[in-house]
């Protein structure tokens, strides 16, 4: 069965996005050539799909397939490096394993989330855009109804202010 972009909005969405989607999945996977094997991935499972007429957001659908599929990929990738790890005599290969790091990840997440939450709504909403969605300056001073130099003001302010509430913390 043959899809033309044309029949399926997504598909549209997908080709008109693609260098920006591709940007995205590759600062996810760090690696350009797996970034391009998700986002064909993600062409396919877009393809898929039946009734399109529900999604009231489709470039944000689209980065979200593509974000979980790219979690998927990551997923599989550390049980491959375990089961190689437990075949050699070689320390397993996910940092993140032992319950200690996983509480210390989970209360460093809380911590930036009340950060976040006291941030102005601007520069809280342009870090999301950027790191969450994978938005550039222009596309996010779009959305704001701001310049881009605004954008690039508000970044680093949320990243200054994420970075000193952390710095806090850490010191109580």
């Amino acid at each position: 069965m043959s899809v033309s972009p044309n029949s399926n909005p997504l598909l549209m969405v997908f080709q008109e996005h693609y260098a920006d989607l591709l940007a995205f999945l590759a600062r996810r996977l760090g690696n350009v050539e797996k970034a391009a094997d998700v986002a064909q991935d993600t062409y396919v499972r877009l393809a898929g799909l039946a009734d399109t007429a529900q999604i009231l957001e489709p470039r944000a659908f689209v980065f979200r397939v593509a974000g979980n599929l790219a979690i998927d990929r990551l997923r599989q990738e550390r049980r491959y490096c375990a089961l190689q790890g437990e075949e050699s005599d070689e320390e397993p290969c996910d940092p993140m394993a032992s319950p200690e790091r996983s509480f210390l990840a989970a209360e460093a997440i809380e911590q930036l989330d009340h950060a976040l939450h006291r941030l102005p709504s601007n520069a809280r909403l342009a870090l999301l855009l950027s790191r969450l969605e994978g938005l550039t300056h222009a596309q996010i001073a779009a959305r704001l109804g701001v310049s881009q130099s605004s954008v690039g003001k508000y970044l680093v302010l949320a990243m200054r202010h994420c970075r000193d509430w952390l710095r806090q913390s850490e010191c109580l």
